[in-house]
Formats: structure tokens, C-alpha cells, sequence
């Protein structure tokens, strides 16, 4: 507990310190150098000194593309309705934003465990399963196995 309570103090003293960035932590894969990040910067168009941390600038509203194709695909709902065929193009539209979203098991990053434990290596259960073990002792309440 008194770790604990340390760690917590110091977690608090880093958060509430000056000296300590707003900005997010580099992902494992990139090294942080101390002088990347005025590179970066220093490199945008037009000469603001603020970069977005992706060391890109930011796109105008109208140039992003998610809001592109929602327009996109309003429009030409929108036509299609015209055409009476709306409805078709919607149910199909649908089963397209399934089929986009879903990734296969080879596009999962390495570690990532499945949401079906069958998948898994050594079928391995994600945090937050309920198991048929743990529901039966929750039912019954038995205590949890070696405890």
C-alpha cells in the first residue's frame, strides 16, 4: 500500500510539474530525439511553429477524408433516391462499411489477441471474458480456484 501511495505521489508531481509536455508519448517504434521535435516544427508550411504530432500540418475542413466521403456517399444517396433505387443503395452500403470493417488475422498487429479466445494461441481469453467457470463459481459462490 505504501508503494502504492508513493507512485501515486510521484505520478502526481509529474503530472501538476511545468516542465512536463502536453504532448502525447512517442510510440515504441519511433527513437525520441530531443531535436526531432523542433525539426519537425521547423519544417511545417507556413511558418506557424506548431506541428500536429504525426509532424504533418492540418488539413482544411473540407480536405479530410472521412468528411469527403460522407459527402460523397450523401450525394449520391441522394441521386439514387431520385433514381427510386435509395434503399438498395443504402442496405448495400451497409453491407460494405461490414465488410471494410472487419480485418482479417493476418492484419492484426503482432500481440494482439482476438476477440474469440478460439483464435488465440493456446486459446487465450482477452481481459473482461466471462468463462463458464467463472459464471458457475459466480452462481454457486464458490471461492475463486487457489485462493
Amino acid at each position: 500500500s505504501a508503494a502504492v501511495e508513493r507512485r501515486l505521489a510521484l505520478f502526481r508531481a509529474a503530472r501538476s510539474s511545468p516542465a512536463v509536455s502536453p504532448r502525447p508519448a512517442e510510440p515504441p517504434g519511433r527513437a525520441a530525439a530531443p531535436g526531432a521535435a523542433e525539426g519537425e516544427r521547423a519544417a511545417v508550411p507556413g511558418g506557424s511553429g506548431e506541428a500536429r504530432p504525426g509532424g504533418a500540418a492540418a488539413a482544411p475542413v473540407w480536405a479530410r477524408p472521412l468528411l469527403l466521403k460522407v459527402l460523397l456517399w450523401a450525394v449520391l444517396l441522394a441521386l439514387f433516391a431520385e433514381l427510386e433505387l435509395g434503399l438498395p443503395y443504402f442496405v448495400l452500403s451497409l453491407l460494405y462499411w461490414m465488410y471494410a470493417g472487419t480485418r482479417g488475422p493476418a492484419e492484426r498487429r503482432r500481440g494482439e489477441l482476438s476477440a474469440y479466445s478460439v483464435f488465440n494461441p493456446g486459446c487465450a481469453a482477452i481481459a473482461g471474458t466471462l468463462t463458464a467457470e467463472q459464471l458457475e463459481r459466480e452462481l454457486y459462490y464458490r471461492p475463486a480456484a487457489g485462493r
